[in-house]
């Protein structure tokens, strides 16, 4: 960093000496993390980033992030190092909540409400979850599913997509996963759905994107920062909220789906065992 180091405190030399020769660590560190190992106080990490140029840790973390290479490999260092120090679960169960907390800090009812109001009185659904996302696109089809809503993965890439996009029409509704950025395949989605009519869902961890605005409702999951380990944790909680409002809706029509459910499985119990 290019430290103007006239005009820095003694305390704020510190600070910038310690970021200079430990700048992956900064990071993933906290003010109060940083603090303990300078034995300041979190106030004065706290106005140092003013000093030296930026509004606060995060904006500056942003900036260092340009610089350094920031890979896969870096983040599970990350929260390895931090389980040397302390207990794994604690680790992951401290930055769950923190997550869940961000989630729920920007969550929006009306957003919310206008999402599983496209869930329910949509004709087709259709879901869109590449890589770590599968998971979540998975759990919506199998949950949803079973109150005889008509759910279906796109899991097709690349020109193949273009085979689903084809039978995509108005009243329909797409759910998108976009975090960290919007996927080629769900740009052309957004894009295709302006065009034929049908409705969008896009759940993302970025508050802030150049792709929030393209879908018709947008949900914010957090997933921690960007050079963090990502967690699913809020994301998946935010899935499972809209399953449980989706079933409140109609509800006698899809508690009586799931009953159905139940019996055909002790119809065949000794066919299909659980």
């Amino acid at each position: 960093m290019d430290w103007n180091t006239e005009s820095l405190s003694p305390g704020q030399l510190k600070i910038a000496d310690y970021i200079q020769k430990n700048a992956q660590a900064v990071l993933f560190s906290t003010e109060q993390e940083i603090a303990d190992a300078l034995d300041l106080s979190i106030a004065s990490v706290s106005r140092f980033w003013r000093s030296v140029g930026f509004k606060n840790i995060k904006e500056f973390k942003a900036r260092l992030r340009e610089q350094l290479d920031v890979t896969p490999a870096a983040k599970m260092k990350n929260i390895m190092d931090k389980a040397d120090a302390s207990p794994l679960p604690q680790q992951f169960l401290a930055t769950s909540i923190r997550q869940l907390e961000e989630t729920m800090s920007h969550y929006s009812a009306e957003s919310f409400e206008a999402a599983v109001t496209a869930l329910i009185s949509a004709k087709r659904i259709y879901v869109y979850g590449p890589g770590p996302s599968a998971g979540l696109a998975e759990l919506m089809r199998y949950r949803l599913g079973r109150f005889g809503l008509s759910i279906h993965r796109l899991e097709r890439g690349g020109s193949e997509l273009f085979e689903d996009l084809l039978h995509l029409a108005k009243g329909d509704l797409v759910v998108l996963f976009g975090f960290v950025r919007l996927l080629p395949e769900a740009k052309v989605i957004t894009q295709h759905a302006k065009e034929s009519g049908y409705r969008t869902l896009l759940i993302t961890d970025r508050l802030v994107s150049d792709f929030a605005d393209q879908s018709d409702i947008t949900l914010f999951a957090s997933r921690g920062e960007a050079w963090e380990f990502h967690s699913m944790i809020a994301p998946t909680f935010m899935v499972e909220n809209l399953i449980v409002a989706v079933g409140m809706r109609n509800q006698e029509e899809h508690l009586l789906k799931l009953n159905e459910l139940n019996q055909l499985r002790k119809k065949y119990a000794h066919e299909l065992p659980r």
